[in-house]
């Protein structure tokens, strides 16, 4: 079954063209004039029930458009958008009890009243039975250790624990899609890594469809399968991590601590007809550069069984360069 359900989907803007000048400015006045410009270009994707998909592009990429058309803040100039079975713009009371939102920038709590409050508001909302409230509420609470800030106004809290209660308030009403947009935003690393354990239990306990937007690429690696990439309004890359990481990653380095002196000669007769290349950086440490092509396993134990090694380093192209390059090469293959 299809969580959500986007065919060539297309949002146009009709933006004001500003004259520069005194001249310029009273023309505007009199007569103004516009231009379309088109933040998402006919996408098309389907995320099954269940999946956890990272939605991930540079700025002004068209990622928060798509996300304002999937939950119904914004209409489609064209195209088909369904999500859990309803379109959002047309079916918004029934689809709304479907999903939940959390905006890393924006907040869903009243400011200045006590979280709990908030919650109780938010139950009346969505129609929430009171026993089936509590009951999840209590939930929520427990796993992510809110007890002692339910009766702490909004404006009183850290920006972690903030973000905390606001994951609960999008998940009061148990919805089967869950629409996250900059969730860990300006967080430390101890408040993120707490965050992703806890979405990465949602979805394996309560088969939770999660859309993740965000630029820290941490989060990608740590909770999503797939990713799905944007650029200048149109999708550039849709599938697994590893795929991409296998298709763009010029490869990975080993780094060896050698318990002897070893000379560069000793080391390319070693690896003698793998397509690797070293590069020693003193008497007793070297790096060999491998491309995905050849079998790590193979070149480690060719190394392993010649020298007598002290310290062993795997190191990965991280996601971060990976992305970088794709954006820069303007193309991917699919």
């Amino acid at each position: 079954m299809l969580a959500i359900d986007v065919e060539k989907l297309q949002k146009s803007f009709r933006v004001q063209k500003n004259r520069e000048g005194l001249g310029g400015a009273l023309k505007d006045l009199l007569r103004r004039e516009y231009t379309e410009v088109e933040a998402v270009k006919q996408i098309s994707f389907q995320i099954p029930q269940g999946e956890i998909c990272g939605y991930i592009g540079e700025n002004g990429a068209g990622k928060s458009t798509t996300i304002k058309m999937l939950t119904g803040i914004l209409v489609p100039t064209s195209g088909k958008v369904e999500v859990g079975g309803y379109v959002p713009f047309k079916e918004r009371e029934k689809f709304v009890k479907n999903i939940g939102v959390v905006f890393g920038q924006r907040s869903q709590l009243w400011w200045d009243i006590g979280v709990i409050e908030s919650f109780h508001l938010l139950r009346k909302v969505y129609r929430v039975p009171e026993n089936d409230f509590r009951k999840r509420l209590d939930e929520l609470v427990e796993r992510l250790q809110l007890g002692e800030l339910l009766n702490r106004p909004v404006r009183k809290l850290s920006l972690g624990q903030r973000m905390r209660c606001e994951l609960v308030a999008s998940l009061l009403h148990n919805p089967a899609i869950l629409f996250l947009d900059e969730p860990t935003i300006g967080l430390d690393i101890l408040v993120k890594t707490e965050i992703r354990d806890f979405l990465m239990g949602l979805n394996k306990e309560y088969g939770t469809t999660i859309l993740l937007t965000t630029h820290d690429l941490q989060d990608i690696e740590a909770l999503c399968s797939r990713v799905i990439m944007l650029d200048d309004g149109s999708i550039i890359y849709d599938g697994s991590l590893e795929k991409l990481k296998s298709n763009w990653s010029k490869g990975r380095e080993i780094q060896f601590q050698f318990a002897h002196p070893v000379k560069k000669e000793q080391m390319d007769s070693w690896t003698e007809g793998l397509n690797v290349q070293w590069r020693p950086e003193n008497d007793l440490t070297a790096k060999m550069w491998l491309p995905h092509s050849v079998n790590v396993s193979e070149a480690l134990s060719r190394v392993v069984g010649a020298a007598e090694i002290r310290d062993i380093k795997i190191f990965e192209t991280n996601t971060d360069e990976i992305v970088r390059e794709i954006y820069q090469s303007e193309k991917v293959s699919s």
